[in-house]
């Protein structure tokens, strides 16, 4: 049905009124601006949006001047769009013209931080997506292609064009996307770049040339639908985008390029796995009848007919269709309603980002989703959904009209002798045998590969696949790990056509199957974690803590328990993934993977704890003056978790025993905390649809597994005083307080100290060492040859050692258990090699949890692998080092205690 909409006149009070009562983001915008919210207040939207363009003048600092001009800018148009004084379109080009800007000053920034007065000539800044077609939303991810001119870049003398074009990058990538206390400007994601999985972030113009003349695929001459110059070098730019335009606009179409356009509109429907139908927890972009739909609708036509008619060469989704329309490619009436409702379609995302100012298009539950149609200027959450309801329903059977997207077209993979010959040529030993395996796979045995657009899309990249497979040491082991891998897989679609598109992919996929098996068995159960490594920075080291927190916390706004914890599982997944895939392909030091794979479960600790307090707090309350405290121990404690650790933490709880929480229905401290640490436990724990995360253990809370899970601050304290164990004190020793507020940290710093600080009969202390280390090695011997942690002289017995030497001598007080080694070291208390001894046997155990996990000798591949991360030159050089480390730490043990440990063979 045509939605006849007329537009009245502003209302800006009701805006005001409406922004302050129903958005966080708004009304706290409007406080920190008086002088804007008053000239929104009299109705003075253009004068509003003037002042906003000037709300960076006089600040020197680049960073803050466009985060207030971005504040500034979106709060105006927010309030003009509430107001009914700022149609949809106008917003959307506003908020372009906003990122152009900003992208434009960051580019310059850049270039005069190293090259002063510099114009950005040979740096350009070419706007894909919604940015390129001037339809940017209130907190739209800005996706450009950063180009660059060897012959024109600004650079100093000694730099290279390459390396400084990078670091323009990168500081541009910062300027905008790191979050401050001012805010962010645009979170800029550059994975649409020529080849991103393997590419630097800037690219010459040569290389982006030859890509998209002679490698370039579908869905990138889709993106250069709506591709414009917009920053920096835009002359430049223009030239480019010029020189490329046979590539995007073909006068013919061949029937594989037809194919591909198909085969990616139903991948749409494919991919989306939420509600099909407007409710909470609907995807406005992706959902059936989306916007999404309406702008693939509109660029598949012009796909196939823009080459021989220019009129079709439009950016925008409306002026598509109308061209579309006009051409009689499609009815005039299909144009007219899709453009309508792709209008209300994009005010109710604006409506749903508006409230946080997140990057959010989901419709959220409860009194979340009444509060976004009172936003919108809706009765209530029904009148908003049942509004959506029609809107999609207009655009589902359109784009269902425009392909069969639930055709799915047989394919079979290669018979008689082809497959068999080409296995030959690639060096598979029975490559019959080989080629009858390869057969079986689509005869229905195989889960990913029963539906004929399966089968067509593993055909697509069999060729690459089988060559990758050939490359590794043993061609038929690797096709066995990937017939494994395959069988595992309860969907494989999207992981074939990500590495048809991604060819450097392949190179990857070949190390985690034959070197890894952990990562193997894990991407087996989600293919989707591949996608993590499409874009360089899957090669770089995770951030701090709170920027981990920020990223877990942050991409859709939700107050969904369940949404939440999936989050986390999603982001900690793939960046697991990532840092294995950087361990074995040697990227880093295991000792720095080590490092990140702290930090991600620390962040993993926070969100969910955070997560856990709110959703208890809305059933439970609050206690007053008392808070939950979380101690991290052992590895977690030490900053240094291996791919298979487990998380030891303690729970405390501030205040006093006696207090009661406050809701609905109160609970005593005791119980209130015990359940609450139970809730967080659980959120990383128990499986949801994303999987699980991490064990935790908490035996090493007071009175272990027969004490309460969570205790006072008090109790605590008086328990480590009075009744604990030397080794609850020697777990002590890397004791870390991961969550507080920052008196009660404070706080337990300072009984942590004090407790490892008293003095102790240094006769008792050796006794219990001794005695503990013999019962654990007759409980727990070691698994292998390469078992660094339960070898004798291995790491238990380094730890043994460090913990002994510092609750007698009460000094080298740190959870970095290398930082203590180095601080004993430096008081002549152990030899300066068993720092070395350390580093060797943490790489050691760090990298054998993935490529020797049961403590054995790996296939020579993985052998080299592990050797290489433990910077050996070979397999038996790391052997004899080994030995020679457990040798250094049996020497100071013997020295130490006086008990002979027997020196490794």
């Amino acid at each position: 049905m045509r939605m006849n909409r007329t537009r009245s006149s502003p209302d800006w009070q009701s805006a005001m009124d409406r922004a302050r009562a129903h958005s966080p983001f708004l009304c706290n915008a409007l406080e920190r601006q008086p002088e804007l919210a008053e000239l929104l207040a009299d109705g003075r939207g253009e004068l509003a949006l003037e002042w906003a363009k000037q709300a960076s003048e006089g600040n020197s600092d680049i960073g803050v001047a466009l985060r207030r001009e971005r504040l500034a800018y979106s709060t105006a148009l927010a309030i003009g769009d509430l107001a009914g004084e700022f149609p949809v379109g106008r917003v959307m080009v506003e908020l372009s013209s906003l990122a152009d800007r900003a992208l434009d000053t960051a580019i310059s920034a850049a270039i005069q931080r190293r090259v002063p007065d510099a114009e950005p000539a040979g740096m350009i800044g070419i706007a894909l997506g919604k940015h390129g077609a001037c339809e940017l939303n209130y907190s739209s991810d800005i996706d450009p292609i950063l180009l660059f001119d060897p012959e024109t870049l600004p650079r100093r003398e000694r730099d290279e064009p390459g390396e400084a074009a990078q670091r323009y990058a990168r500081e541009i990538v910062q300027l905008l996307s790191n979050s401050t206390a001012e805010g962010f400007v645009f979170r800029v994601d550059l994975r649409l770049r020529p080849a991103s999985e393997v590419s630097p972030l800037a690219i010459p113009l040569g290389a982006a040339l030859t890509h998209y003349e002679s490698s370039a695929l579908a869905w990138e001459r889709a993106a250069f639908i709506r591709s414009r110059a917009a920053s920096g070098d835009i002359e430049a730019g223009a030239e480019f985008l010029e020189s490329i335009r046979p590539f995007v606009w073909r006068r013919s179409l061949d029937f594989g390029a037809i194919e591909e356009i198909s085969r990616l509109t139903a991948q749409i429907r494919n991919t989306h796995s939420g509600p099909a139908t407007p409710q909470p927890g609907f995807n406005v972009k992706q959902g059936r009848g989306g916007i999404r739909e309406v702008e693939f609708y509109a660029q598949t036509h012009q796909l196939i007919h823009g080459g021989r008619d220019l009129s079709l060469r439009q950016r925008g989704t409306r002026p598509a269709l109308d061209a579309l329309a006009a051409a009689e490619i499609i009815p005039g009436e299909d144009a007219q309603e899709l453009g309508e409702a792709y209008d209300r379609l994009r005010v109710i995302e604006h409506r749903l980002q508006m409230v946080n100012d997140h990057q959010t298009h989901i419709l959220p539950r409860g009194e979340a989703l009444e509060n976004v149609a009172r936003l919108g200027g809706y009765d209530d959450g029904a009148a908003l959904v049942e509004d959506l309801r029609i809107l999609t329903g207009c655009v589902a059977s359109r784009f269902d009209s425009l392909i069969d997207v639930d055709n799915t077209r047989s394919v079979a993979v290669p018979r008689g002798d082809t497959l068999k010959d080409d296995l030959d040529q690639l060096g598979f030993t029975d490559p019959a045998a080989s080629a009858r395996r390869i057969r079986s796979w689509s005869d229905g045995t195989i889960r990913a590969l029963r539906s004929g657009a399966a089968i067509s899309a593993f055909e697509a990249i069999l060729p690459a696949l089988l060559e990758a497979l050939s490359t590794a040491p043993d061609p038929d082991r690797a096709l066995l790990r990937w017939e494994s891998f395959l069988a595992k897989a309860p969907s494989a679609i999207n992981l074939f056509r990500l590495l048809e598109a991604r060819p450097g992919l392949f190179d990857q996929l070949v190390s985690v199957l034959m070197l890894a098996e952990p990562l193997a068995d894990e991407l087996g159960r989600r293919p989707e974690l591949l996608d993590s490594l499409i874009d360089r920075s899957a090669l770089d080291l995770p951030g701090d803590v709170p920027e981990l927190v920020a990223e877990m916390a942050a991409r859709e706004a939700s107050d969904d328990y369940e949404h939440i914890l999936d989050r986390i599982r999603v982001v900690t997944g793939e960046k697991r993934f990532a840092l294995g895939v950087q361990l074995i392909e040697a990227v880093h030091d295991p000792l720095d993977i080590a490092a990140a794979l702290s930090r991600l479960a620390e962040a993993s600790l926070s969100v969910a704890a955070q997560a856990a307090r709110d959703a208890f707090a809305r059933t439970h309350g609050l206690i007053p003056d008392s808070e939950l405290a979380i101690i991290g121990l052992g590895r977690l404690g030490g900053g240094a978790l291996t791919h298979a650790s487990d998380l030891d933490i303690i729970y405390l709880f501030s205040g006093s025993h006696a207090q009661e929480s406050g809701g609905e229905r109160p609970l005593g401290a005791t119980l209130y905390y015990n359940r609450l640490a139970q809730r967080v436990s659980a959120a990383l724990s128990v499986p949801t649809a994303q999987g699980a995360l991490y064990e935790v253990d908490t035996r090493l809370r007071p009175q272990g597994a027969q004490g309460p899970l969570a205790v006072s601050v008090e109790s605590f304290a008086r328990y480590q005083r009075e009744d604990a164990w030397t080794w609850e004190h020697m777990a002590l020793t890397r004791a870390r307080v991961l969550t507080g507020p920052p008196s009660v940290k404070e706080a337990l710093d300072t009984i942590i100290a004090s407790v490892l600080d008293q003095p102790r009969c240094p006769e008792k202390l050796r006794s219990d060492v001794l005695t503990m280390r013999d019962e654990m090695a007759a409980h727990k011997p070691a698994k292998g040859p390469l078992d660094a942690k339960l070898s004798r002289g291995g790491l238990v017995d380094l730890e043994f050692l460090v913990h002994y030497l510092q609750l007698r001598d009460r000094v080298a007080f740190t959870p970095d258990l290398r930082g203590a080694i180095a601080a004993l070291a430096e008081q002549n208390l152990v030899p300066d090699a068993l720092i070395d001894t350390h580093d060797l046997m943490t790489r050691l155990l760090v990298s054998a949890r993935l490529l020797a996990p049961d403590g054995q000798k790996p296939a020579s591949g993985a052998a080299a692998a592990l050797a290489k991360a433990c910077s050996c030159a070979d397999y038996t050089d790391l052997l004899s080092r080994f030995r020679e480390a457990r040798r250094v730490v049996a020497a100071s043990w013997n020295e130490i205690f006086d008990v002979r440990l027997e020196t490794p063979e």
